[in-house]
């Protein structure tokens, strides 16, 4: 049984940092990359980050970048999403979900069409004025 599991959040003042875990489970012999998405009250989910098996293919949407930086380490099957001087706006439940794939260029153009297979429960962040 595949899972995800996001763990970091909470709350946190404008300008602090989190870094939020996606712990990985269940996929075998298969190649995978992840995306961070996040949602908040009374808004759609909105794509935040994603990267590539390898590492490769990272992207960011606008309002992140320069803030949040995305890492894995495949031998602890965990992805990660360091964010830096967080803003009110940032408030969200923040989701990993999982895009499986057997060619790492073909898993990066599925990120890159919002492609996911498997999805987290979610974490809570909350950036406080």
């Amino acid at each position: 049984q595949v899972q995800l599991l996001e763990s970091g959040g909470g709350l946190v003042q404008a300008g602090g940092s989190l870094r939020l875990s996606c712990v990985v489970s269940g996929i075998y012999n298969t190649k995978y990359g992840v995306g961070w998405f996040r949602r908040a009250p009374g808004r759609e989910r909105e794509f935040v980050s994603g990267i590539g098996w390898s590492g490769g293919g990272t992207r960011y949407v606008d309002s992140v970048k320069g803030r949040f930086a995305i890492s894995r380490d495949n031998a602890k099957n965990t992805v990660y999403l360091q964010m830096d001087s967080l803003k009110p706006e940032d408030t969200a439940v923040y989701y990993c979900a999982a895009s499986l794939g057997i060619i790492e260029s073909v898993i990066e153009r599925r990120i890159g069409r919002g492609e996911f297979d498997y999805w987290g429960q979610g974490t809570q962040v909350t950036v406080s004025a």
